[in-house]
């Protein structure tokens, strides 16, 4: 299974990185970087940083766009530290960033490998996905699927009273990518709130005894201190390793086929996902929106492939 993975990093997202590179079933073509949680400079530095904590060097890294479509960027320190990676400490990586932007990249490697064997990680913003479709038009039929995290039903908003953050921040590019005819998956906070890191879960990643263990183990310890408090959970949402859990094992997952479409003009709700989660409308479904994970399944399955890095 070929993949892309388009990321932001972020605690998380480290882990749904950590968990593709554990398991032999993927092959990481490349890591394109976006500004979300943190600002471009350091999504791409600390994209470096988790491939050089798994030893993984020979898969490149490239650099994206460093703002929203149309919008100002907003950012996500409060939740993910100054660094983003808040809370192991990790040396600075040693490895080059790719010469090339991250949506040549995206259009020039859809072009070349076969058509529908590539599929899209997006564990940010999608706006390296956008540029790369409203470029490139014609690789919207080569992708396999995109698989995304990113908006919410039941559960609304995590960065407004009506938005999830990843989709706020740039609506804009969700709406082209929701509009793309492509296959899509999206894991919203409907089913990531129901993957808590409890004290016991760390803990297993903490008693692997290896230097991913140990940082995966740190990263959610900080991590897990502003949903405790703003939530009232027993631990911290595992967002962006659902992506990944869900091409490894899609047993674990339930959803539906909807329609799903972006809110881009409304100063109250701008980045909703509008959900048709009861198939109200007569729109067209375009999305796997997923709404149900075995949780105990889901840490089974992370723990077992952190332990092989």
């Amino acid at each position: 299974m070929k993949i892309i993975i388009d990321t932001d990093p972020g605690q998380d997202d480290a882990v749904a990185i950590l968990l593709a590179l554990a398991s032999p079933e993927i092959e990481v073509l490349g890591l394109t970087a976006v500004a979300g949680n943190v600002p471009l400079e350091l999504t791409a530095k600390n994209a470096r940083i988790v491939l050089e904590l798994a030893r993984r060097t020979d898969i490149p890294v490239f650099a994206g766009c460093d703002r929203p479509l149309l919008r100002p960027l907003v950012t996500a320190e409060h939740v993910h530290g100054r660094t983003g990676l808040d809370g192991p400490d990790l040396p600075d990586p040693s490895m080059a960033l790719q010469d090339t932007h991250a949506v040549d990249f995206l259009v020039e490697t859809l072009r070349r490998e076969p058509p529908g064997s590539v599929t899209l990680c997006a564990l940010g913003p999608l706006t390296n996905l956008a540029m790369a479709l409203r470029r490139a038009p014609d690789i919207a039929e080569r992708i396999a699927r995109i698989v995304l995290m990113g908006g919410a039903y039941f559960e609304v908003g995590n960065i407004t009273p009506a938005a999830e953050f990843n989709i706020y921040v740039d609506p804009d590019a969700a709406d082209i990518v929701f509009r793309a005819g492509v296959p899509l998956t999206v894991l919203p906070l409907d089913v990531t709130h129901k993957a808590l890191v409890t004290s016991a879960r760390n803990d297993a990643f903490r008693a692997l005894g290896t230097p991913v263990g140990r940082a995966v183990a740190e990263m959610t310890d900080f991590f897990e201190r502003f949903d405790k408090e703003k939530y009232g959970s027993d631990g911290a949402p595992l967002h962006d390793p659902c992506v990944t859990a869900w091409l490894l094992a899609p047993d674990l997952f339930t959803g539906r086929e909807i329609n799903v479409e972006i809110e881009t003009r409304s100063d109250l709700t701008r980045g909703m996902t509008v959900a048709d989660w009861w198939r109200i409308t007569d729109r067209p479904r375009n999305a796997l929106f997923v709404g149900g994970v075995d949780a105990d399944g889901f840490f089974a399955l992370l723990t077992e492939r952190l332990g092989r890095l």
